[in-house]
Formats: C-alpha cells, structure tokens, sequence
C-alpha cells in the first residue's frame, strides 16, 4: 500500500502520483504511520473521535490547511480537520465508521446530522428537492407571506366573531 506524505492519502500500490495533491507516492514501511480516514467538523469531529477512542483506536486530527477557522469569533473550532489514524489500525477505524454511519460503505464521504451525504452528486431516496430559479422562489415566498397573513386574520376574526356570539347571548 502507498501513501502521501503530505496529504495521509492511501493509494493503491500502481499509482505514482496522489490523486488529492499530485505529490509522488511512497511505500508504507512503519505500522504507525498516520493516514487520512476522513474530514470532519464540529461536532461530527467530536463524535467520530470520541468513538475511534472508545474503540482504543489512536487518533488525531489535522487542521486543513484550504480552511479558515471561526474559533477567533466563535469562541470554538468549527473547522473542518482531517483525522488520520496509525496505518494497522486503518481497517478497524474504517469499519468503526461505516457502523456510526460517518462512512458509508465503499465510499469515503462525512455524513451530515440528518444522514445526507456532504458534497453528494446523488439524490437521496426520500427525498428530492428542485433547483428554483430566483424568480420562482421569490414567488413562493411572497404567496407564502401573503397565506401566512391570512391565516392570521382569519383566526383573528374568528376568535373576535366568536368572542360578539358569546357575549351577545350573555346580554
């Protein structure tokens, strides 16, 4: 098995050059190597960490360096990382993963709190959502705006009709 130094990418032994930073490739020599398993942020971070550790799987993870932190403003990391793991422990990290749903199974991509898949060129099966153009999702806006204010209105004068009927039989 191949590796980047740079980025922790694992390759397959007959590639050369590294998909992700085009940086040539080198032999894994050391059990303890650190490899990429995969980028998180925020929470999602948090958890995949506190699990590959429950699972007595050494880990840390690694800022990216394509990525500006909000911990300055924020007061916390929000940031993606890369968590990379020892290369003999690779395989357990990755199943450890694929059962917390973090991975899913034959494809290296986070999952967000709702189970979709970040950057995902596939639509889901529950659900599929249309790209409105700007002119047909301000429309929908302005007709929700204007039902909304109707359903006001109307509990609104309901509950003053209601309100006269009650205090006419009262009179």
């Amino acid at each position: 098995m191949k590796y980047c130094k740079k980025c922790k990418h694992l390759h397959n032994d007959n590639e050369e050059l590294c998909t992700a930073c085009k940086k040539p490739l080198y032999e894994i020599t050391d059990e303890n190597t650190p490899v990429y398993l995969i980028s998180a942020g925020g929470f999602e971070l948090q958890r995949i960490k506190t699990t590959l550790e429950d699972s007595a799987i050494p880990c840390d993870s690694i800022p990216q360096k394509h990525t500006t932190s909000a911990e300055a403003v924020t007061g916390y990391d929000i940031s993606y990382r890369d968590i990379v793991v020892p290369y003999a422990a690779y395989e357990k990290a990755y199943d450890v993963c694929v059962g917390i749903g973090a991975i899913k199974e034959g494809e290296e991509e986070i999952l967000e709190d709702d189970g979709v898949p970040v950057n995902s060129d596939t639509k889901t099966a529950t659900e599929e959502f249309e790209e409105m153009s700007g002119t047909k999702r301000t429309t929908v806006r302005v007709i929700s705006a204007i039902l909304l204010i109707l359903i006001f209105a109307a509990v609104i004068y309901g509950t003053d009709f209601i309100t006269g009927f009650i205090k006419g039989l009262f009179s």
